[in-house]
């Protein structure tokens, strides 16, 4: 927790909700299909590869980032990651914005998950 302290600030309310994991262990917390995981890259990067079960919503397509968002669980943690872990991060602070209580994103990103995946 000191880290995100540290990262987001001691004051930021991102703290709270922000948690930043080991591809490791978000490969175990993501065993469930029925987990609210997100891929925030470009359709491009996406259609590339992606982490099975992921759900696609591009970070920079605001209108469609917010509005998908929408339907989502605000109650159940959201799963999150990009190529390399800087788009999650700001995602995850948008996501802290729009009433999200707990947002859990990939250390590393796509990046990280593509050299270790090896576990799943």
């Amino acid at each position: 927790m000191s880290f995100l302290k540290t990262f987001f600030g001691s004051t930021s309310r991102s703290s709270e909700f922000i948690e930043v994991i080991s591809p490791e262990d978000f490969g175990k917390a993501i065993k469930n299909p029925h987990v609210q995981l997100v891929d925030v890259r470009t359709a491009r990067e996406y259609n590339n590869g992606h982490i099975a079960h992921a759900v696609n919503i591009d970070f920079f397509d605001a209108t469609t980032f917010n509005e998908t968002f929408k339907r989502f669980d605000k109650e159940k943690p959201v799963y999150i990651y990009c190529r390399s872990g800087s788009r999650s991060q700001k995602a995850a602070a948008r996501l802290v914005g729009m009433g999200f209580e707990k947002i859990v994103d990939l250390s590393g990103g796509y990046m990280a998950w593509d050299n270790t995946n090896t576990f799943l």
